[in-house]
């Protein structure tokens, strides 16, 4: 019988289920961690997901997500501030250590990527003080860099890692999401870095589906149905020392159309076959 002690829904998987529904089947799966983002949060209301989530059970393997963080006007600096400070708050309200931020793409009209990046940093020294004082990690996620102009300006785990680096471990680390890296030529390098800096704070499994989805966001598959190798990049990080939470976080149309019971089942199977063996 496979272990699925370590297997987390990413809330976004079954993205027409409410918090509620999310939990309940997370408990008929006998999956023993969920994921939240925070929509999902707040439909619920905070207090109450907190309470529904521990009377199931469950724990919470992350909080996604804050970030966004390269706004060029004082405003929507503040805002974002204010924003990521409430994402902590939520994240110890729910009980979980980690935090996920997506760090922002390009403000609107620009086309100058270094300023941008710089002020990623900078919010991030601001922010860091906050999350220490609440016990909470701020994980910094790489996205492909396909969405580097609207989403994400860190593309590769040496960037996160260069920027998380300033900090210690138990206030800023990185995630591992195998759909945003396994392209990377330098990745196992980076991992084993993350591993010697004691950075690794999830690892996300889905795979990359062709042709590219029309919207590029919804090419994430199931596992097995794309070109991403689990069982390297799985070594890899196993070999790295993580032992956390493994999360399934899948953004797909035809995912989200599919009756959820039907998603955690072929979800668990396709862990146990591609996943847990190098986890």
């Amino acid at each position: 019988m496979s272990d699925f002690g370590r297997l987390s829904l990413n809330s976004a998987t079954t993205k027409k289920w409410t918090l509620a529904e999310a939990v309940a089947g997370c408990v008929r799966a006998g999956i023993p961690a969920i994921g939240p983002w925070r929509d999902r949060v707040a439909e619920a209301g905070l207090e109450n997901a907190a309470r529904m989530i521990k009377d199931a059970g469950l724990r919470v393997s992350s909080l996604c997500r804050g970030g966004f963080l390269t706004a060029a006007d004082a405003p929507g600096q503040a805002a974002a501030m204010a924003d990521n400070r409430a994402a902590i708050l939520e994240a110890v309200a729910l009980d979980t250590t980690e935090l996920f931020l997506v760090v922002g793409g390009l403000a609107p009209g620009e086309k100058d990527v270094i300023a941008a990046r710089a002020r990623v940093a900078d919010r991030l020294a601001e922010l860091v003080p906050f999350a220490v004082d609440h016990g909470v990690r701020l994980v910094l996620e790489p996205l492909h860099p396909m969405y580097a102009a609207d989403r994400a300006l860190i593309s590769t785990l040496g960037q996160a890692l260069d920027l998380a680096a300033p900090y210690d471990t138990s206030a800023v680390g990185v995630a591992v999401d195998t759909f945003h890296v396994w392209w990377d030529p330098q990745l196992r390098a980076q991992i084993e870095r993350a591993g010697r800096e004691n950075r690794i704070a999830s690892y996300q499994v889905c795979d990359f589906n062709l042709p590219i989805a029309a919207d590029a966001l919804l090419s994430r598959g199931m596992m097995g149905d794309g070109v991403i190798d689990f069982a390297t990049i799985g070594a890899w990080v196993r070999d790295a020392g993580y032992t956390g939470d493994i999360e399934v976080e899948i953004f797909n149309q035809d995912i989200w159309d599919s009756p959820g019971d039907e998603v955690l089942a072929t979800m668990k199977e396709r862990y146990a076959e591609l996943v847990l063996p190098y986890a």
